[in-house]
């Protein structure tokens, strides 16, 4: 039997991700809003929430699915010297996406460029 899920049903997931307002460089896996944004935040960049607000793009899969990219972020301000791990997407009361990056030794008083990256949810199968 085949199994199915409607772009609808994919986008609403990507949709939630893309309310985050705020993107933090973390110098380890956060598991909570306040390690992201505060305990292990090296640099942070605020985001426009929402799909086609300028930094979250909803769009077909590169192989199947839906992905969402999360626009590149030129020149955010380094605010703690450490080594970049993990890359983290938070709204105002939730840690909603967390994900690991080419690890990085950033330091205070520089700025970082995060490149653009996908969030890929695949067809079922």
């Amino acid at each position: 039997m085949a199994k199915f899920a409607n772009d609808a049903v994919l986008d609403t997931l990507l949709a939630k991700v893309a309310t985050g307002t705020v993107l933090t460089l973390c110098s380890q896996q956060p598991t909570t809003r306040t390690e992201a944004v505060t305990t292990y935040k090296l640099a942070d960049v605020t985001m426009t929430a929402g799909d086609g607000n300028g930094d979250y793009v909803i769009a077909n899969g590169d192989t199947s699915g839906r992905k969402l990219t999360v626009q590149a972020q030129p020149s955010v301000p380094v605010d703690t010297t450490g080594t970049a791990t993990h890359v983290a997407i938070c709204d105002g009361s939730t840690l909603l996406f967390v994900t690991t990056c080419t690890s990085q030794l950033i330091s205070v008083g520089n700025t970082v460029t995060i490149a653009a990256w996908d969030i890929e949810v695949a067809d079922p199968v």
